[in-house]
């Protein structure tokens, strides 16, 4: 998947809500632990980085290395290892701040690197992915990314991993299998995974 192809993608998920919720519950708004949902689109679509500088006031652009980003997650209360990145920063302060302020249905794109090994980097921020989550009341309910298919990178970021927690005391190895059958070749391909039982919750509240 092509990451010009993701208004696609997020306009496929708002038409297949939309449609359940109306077969099923014969309207798009529909009541779900207390809120009510409309799962008409259009469904907000922000950044990782703008939603958490939208609800924490926190700029991930703004931060000069991981030193500062750690000590700004410490500072607010938020828990991150000591090996913690911007991205993994980032990511925490998505989980504290964002998260259970996604009533309504909302795309979050742009996820960071570090916590999103196996999803192809964006040409223009290599430090973040083609990659997006949607939610609805505090929860994510799906996930998509174009597939890293670059071996020398997919090779990296393993390594990084294996060597993050072999320093934690956790054993690890590099997927050789994996990065193997990458050397051989895979086209441009991306994913979309929904969590049906959510769905399914949601639905019947």
């Amino acid at each position: 998947m092509a990451y010009a192809d993701y208004k696609m993608v997020m306009g496929l998920v708002e038409e297949l809500y939309a449609f359940t919720a109306l077969k099923t519950c014969g309207r798009t708004s529909i009541p779900w632990m207390g809120n009510t949902i409309e799962l008409a689109a259009p469904w907000p679509r922000i950044t990782m980085a703008d939603a958490v500088l939208h609800y924490s006031g926190e700029d991930y652009y703004a931060w000069q290395d991981d030193v500062q980003a750690r000590d700004i997650c410490r500072t607010r209360g938020v828990h991150t290892e000591n090996s913690a990145t911007r991205g993994d920063c980032l990511a925490a302060l998505f989980d504290e701040y964002v998260e259970p302020k996604l009533i309504q249905p909302t795309f979050i794109m742009d996820y960071p690197l570090s916590v999103s090994p196996l999803a192809k980097r964006k040409p223009d921020d290599p430090e973040m992915t083609e990659r997006f989550e949607y939610f609805i009341n505090g929860c994510e309910m799906g996930n998509a990314f174009s597939e890293l298919n670059d071996p020398v990178d997919q090779r990296a970021r393993f390594e990084k991993q294996v060597a993050l927690k072999k320093s934690q005391g956790i054993d690890a190895s590099v997927d050789e299998d994996f990065i193997n059958a990458l050397e051989y070749g895979m086209p441009p391909t991306g994913g979309l995974g929904f969590g049906l039982d959510r769905l399914v919750m949601m639905l019947t509240n």
